[in-house]
């Protein structure tokens, strides 16, 4: 009875301890799968190392003529932030103009200014930023007032007016869907004989018609206001403001078309100019104007999503291996591929039941691979551990201690190698010369190892382990230096966790090895 008790403890909890790596590695895996979510979703880290995305160069060009031996200012309203597209980079180019920059009623200003200018030229003075996409970036639209001039007008287009909007206002249920029923009115190919008269007489021009339809908005006591816009479209060059205009409602600016209406998606239109102030204000200078040019960037996504992210100081990217040096970071992404190669050898010994010399030599071995390439380094691999197995067998006999004897195959491993690379450079084969002391330290330890499995187990195990490390190590090596999984490795090392996940799972596997098949067919016939 007691020992049945002793047995149903034992089952019992080695079914609780293979729940608990179940549920532990389960754990893992998801953490991962989670984190890689999140990079790709909401920072747009890709998946592939090909993958590109677009970056907006938008350029001001400002040109004037300058008033000889007289001073210079000349102020351009700036883009605020706009949500779902992120100012990356601002620069400004001005030859022998002093810049700074101001804030003004809320709207941020570019300012050049000169003391004398001697020249009478034309001046050019240039202002770009670099815009990118990014559907989950959100900002608070700035508060911008709109002052509107006051224009005198005659009785009858004050009667159409009034009369326009009395005949919409009824037929609008809010501010955004009564500029829509406005807009369209002015749109149609036959307007009413009010509309008509006042797209006559003050809309000569698509800056006037967008003037003249916040007038009759605030008219209403709507609130409205002003923008200038561009649409990110490639090879757009010296173009205006295409003028645009926001309706307020419930805590949201709505963004309108002159010509289209309410414009639903705004992923494609970048506003530079909110408000009535001017976009240019130049003294002591003649016929000032800017134009703007749009042109498409194609660049690496990683990259891209990098310069994003730091400018949106993300706490993950903070904490992450791209805070680390450029040499750090070469370095780390060798060392992050070893569990790829860990997870191979796991899987060859446990899964398959293929004998490697040692655990993790092959390891080692993929890693030298790596140093001298695949061919080069199995065939130095061979003969290297053939003649330093040699030697080995030779300094068994003088009966030397373990340090000294593994320093001397250490010593006739570099002779060999030094032998190989001056061989190989007479030959002009230039591969074996870039052997460096970590795979030297690597074939060392395995001749040793090799011949201590000679001397207890016989030629033939020396032989089945050796054939399988160098079997393990080749496949160790294709997956360490498959570019997808660098890729991987490197831009989302939380990967790692689900290798270890896996790990975990393999180790509990306690069955048959598929090699075990072949040993047991005469059983199983």
């Amino acid at each position: 009875m007691f020992q049945k008790n002793i047995q149903q403890n034992l089952k019992r909890n080695k079914m609780k301890s293979k729940n608990q790596i179940l549920i532990f590695s389960i754990t893992l895996i998801l953490i991962t799968l989670g984190l890689m979510f999140y990079k790709v979703k909401y920072l747009n880290f890709p998946l592939f190392a090909d993958e590109t995305t677009n970056i907006w160069n938008i350029q001001a060009k400002v040109t004037f003529d300058p008033k000889e031996n007289e001073s210079a200012k000349i102020s351009l309203a700036l883009p605020s932030k706009q949500s779902r597209l992120l100012i990356l980079n601002e620069e400004s180019t001005s030859a022998d103009y002093g810049y700074s920059t101001n804030n003004l009623h809320g709207v941020k200003k570019a300012i050049w200014s000169k003391r004398e200018v001697k020249d009478n030229k034309e001046q050019v003075l240039y202002y770009s930023i670099d815009v990118i996409k990014d559907n989950y970036y959100k900002t608070k639209i700035p508060k911008i007032k709109q002052h509107n001039e006051n224009v005198e007008v005659s009785k009858p287009i004050i009667q159409a007016a009034n009369s326009l909007l009395n005949n919409i206002y009824p037929k609008s249920s809010d501010s955004i869907t009564f500029t829509s029923l406005l807009i369209k009115e002015f749109n149609k190919k036959d307007p009413s004989q009010a509309a008509r008269m006042i797209k006559k007489s003050f809309m000569k021009t698509p800056k006037e018609k967008r003037d003249t339809l916040i007038k009759l908005i605030h008219r209403m006591k709507y609130k409205a206001r002003t923008v200038g816009t561009l649409y990110l479209k490639d090879k757009q060059r010296n173009v205006n403001l295409n003028p645009m205009l926001e309706v307020f409602k419930e805590g949201k600016w709505y963004l309108y078309d002159i010509q289209k209406g309410l414009v639903g998606n705004s992923s494609n239109i970048f506003i530079w100019q909110r408000g009535s102030q001017f976009l240019l204000d130049a003294e002591g200078v003649n016929n000032s104007s800017v134009k703007f040019s749009v042109t498409k960037n194609i660049v690496p996504a990683r990259s891209a999503a990098l310069t994003k992210d730091t400018k949106n100081q993300s706490a993950l990217l903070d904490f992450s291996l791209f805070t680390l040096p450029n040499a750090s970071q070469n370095t780390f992404k060798m060392l992050l591929l070893v569990p790829l190669g860990a997870l191979v050898v796991v899987f060859m010994r446990v899964i398959i039941g293929l004998k490697t010399s040692g655990t993790f030599m092959p390891i080692l071995l993929s890693m030298a691979f790596i140093e001298t390439h695949l061919l080069p380094g199995i065939l130095m691999f061979i003969l290297v551990v053939t003649m330093g197995l040699i030697v080995r067998s030779y300094l068994s006999h003088l009966n030397l201690l373990l340090v000294a004897r593994i320093a001397s195959v250490l010593i006739v491993v570099v002779a060999i190698m030094a032998f190989v690379a001056i061989l190989s450079q007479k030959l002009g084969l230039g591969y074996a010369t870039s052997i460096t002391f970590f795979p030297i330290i690597i074939l060392a330890w395995t001749i040793e190892r090799m011949s201590i499995l000679w001397e207890e187990e016989g030629a033939k195990e020396v032989f089945v382990q050796g054939s399988g490390s160098l079997i393990v190590s080749i496949l160790a090596y294709f997956a360490m230096t498959n570019g997808f999984f660098s890729f991987i490795t490197f831009n989302f090392p939380e990967v790692l966790l689900a290798v270890l996940g896996i790990i975990i799972l393999l180790g509990r596997y306690s069955g048959y090895r598929l090699s075990e098949l072949y040993r047991f067919k005469s059983m199983v016939d």
